[in-house]
């Protein structure tokens, strides 16, 4: 039975279209977003950006919220098909009230979904905003208006994007490299294509048809099995270094020369060093799963580390209080504080990782070699019956080793292996990200904080 309640999440709306999410339920999204950002602003006569990604339900279910943003009065400017982070730029680069983008990330075909911005692209989840929206939408009632809001096309964000992008690091700096990318069918690739076309590398192009259906593979590169193509094209055409981007392309991964995943909390700590070194002692942060290099790094170039909860919402939040240049989750989510708003900017990280790697006079697997200081387990979900018996058990097994933070679970620190477990808003599991100082003391941890978790391993 459909209910469009299904489709609200804790950061955006997704769900399977059109049993979870339609054109009837986004229009009625469109019309609570105007009536929540009336009253958010205090104005009456708003102008908000749309935009799309490639996936077949997408123009259709666009098409919904405009109209619906258009009854309430609201002025829409529509940007076409565009990565998350062209989105974002456009709402806080040409000051925009707000906006709301077309996308379900990196999910299957068969989602779609919403990631909704106030001013300087500020992300509205729940907490922040999406609650009211939630509840407008499944039952709030209206005024009438008696003036629709005009709609108008803007053209040349991307390439505007770019150029903005390109005033960050000086392209004459950048060697010659031979870059692999996949952008796995998704957004990413329009965004890779103008970024390069500006840049002395190389580039191997892997699945940039845009094409929501995702034939070659999901496009999640933080899923390993995913990255199985472009570790191999790497080898196949003896390239520097791979990237790869998910489906909106707000993620970006990156790849040594051996074709060897670099570790996002590596790549985080690279990036804390770089902005650091532009901006000394300032705060940097980070999401609570662990990856202790990048807090030795921070500290190591005279940082301040900030921890934060997990979500691209809550970490952007933490990052504009503490005015932190620079944030990263362990997902594969980069910050920057562009001047404009904080949000997600892979064009920029790509620009600085290639710079850097320009600079090192080294391979990229000889560069991050010092780096992997630490083995991870990466994410294990576990399906359980009752999360918050889990939890009661890990506190009374592993308690005296609690480090007390009031979200996101539990963290616990020892001086050789670390591990937080936190629980699925959605869904009945819990998720365990575990580190320790070798390969064989992470894999003894797993088995043993598993053994208390208990459940299915899914």
């Amino acid at each position: 039975m459909y209910t469009a309640q299904n489709m609200f999440k804790s950061y955006d709306i997704r769900g399977i279209y059109p049993d979870e999410i339609n054109e009837d339920a986004m229009y009625e999204v469109g019309r609570a977003y105007a009536e929540f950002m009336k009253e958010e602003t205090g104005k009456n006569e708003l102008e908000l950006v749309v935009c799309q990604d490639m996936r077949d339900s997408s123009d259709p279910i666009k098409q919904a919220v405009i109209k619906g943003l258009r009854d309430r009065g609201v002025n829409v400017v529509d940007i076409g098909l565009a990565a998350t982070p062209t989105f974002y730029f456009a709402v806080s680069y040409y000051d925009f009230d707000g906006g709301i983008q077309i996308t379900a990330s990196h999910n299957p075909s068969e989602y779609n979904g919403a990631k909704i911005v106030k001013e300087n692209a500020v992300a509205v989840g729940m907490g922040s905003g999406l609650e009211k929206i939630k509840e407008k939408a499944l039952g709030g009632e209206y005024e009438e208006i008696n003036e629709k809001g005009s709609l108008r096309q803007k053209e040349g964000v991307l390439a505007e994007q770019i150029d903005f992008a390109m005033e960050f690091v000086d392209s004459s700096d950048i060697k010659p490299f031979k870059v692999v990318i996949d952008t796995g069918n998704g957004m990413g690739a329009p965004m890779m294509e103008e970024l390069f076309d500006r840049l002395p590398c190389e580039v191997v192009e892997m699945y940039f048809e845009l094409d929501g259906n995702f034939p070659n593979h999901e496009a999640n590169p933080l899923e390993e099995k995913n990255n199985e193509d472009i570790k191999q094209k790497i080898k196949d055409e003896n390239a520097d270094l791979g990237i790869a981007l998910d489906g909106d392309g707000d993620r970006i991964f990156f790849f040594t020369d051996e074709g060897e995943t670099v570790e996002p909390a590596i790549l985080r700590a690279i990036l804390s060093k770089m902005f650091l070194q532009d901006n000394p002692d300032s705060s940097i942060c980070y999401d609570v799963r662990p990856g202790k290099i990048t807090v030795d790094t921070i500290e190591e170039n005279g940082g301040e580390p900030v921890v934060t909860r997990v979500g691209h919402t809550h970490i952007k939040r933490k990052a504009r209080e503490v005015g932190a240049p620079f944030a990263g989750e362990s997902s594969g989510h980069f910050f920057v504080d562009t001047g404009y708003g904080t949000y997600e900017t892979p064009e920029i990280i790509a620009l600085m990782m290639l710079k850097e790697l320009s600079q090192a006079d080294q391979s990229f697997s000889e560069y991050i070699e010092p780096y992997k200081k630490y083995s991870h387990s990466g994410e294990i979900n576990f399906l359980v019956d009752d999360k918050e018996e889990v939890f009661d058990k890990l506190q009374e097994e592993f308690g005296e080793n609690n480090i007390k933070y009031d979200f996101d679970g539990l963290t616990f620190e020892w001086s050789d292996w670390w591990f937080n477990v936190r629980a699925s808003n959605t869904t009945p599991k819990v998720r365990l990200n575990l580190e320790g100082v070798n390969d064989e003391i992470v894999e003894e941890k797993v088995e043993e904080v598993s053994g208390v978790i208990g459940g299915e391993v899914v």
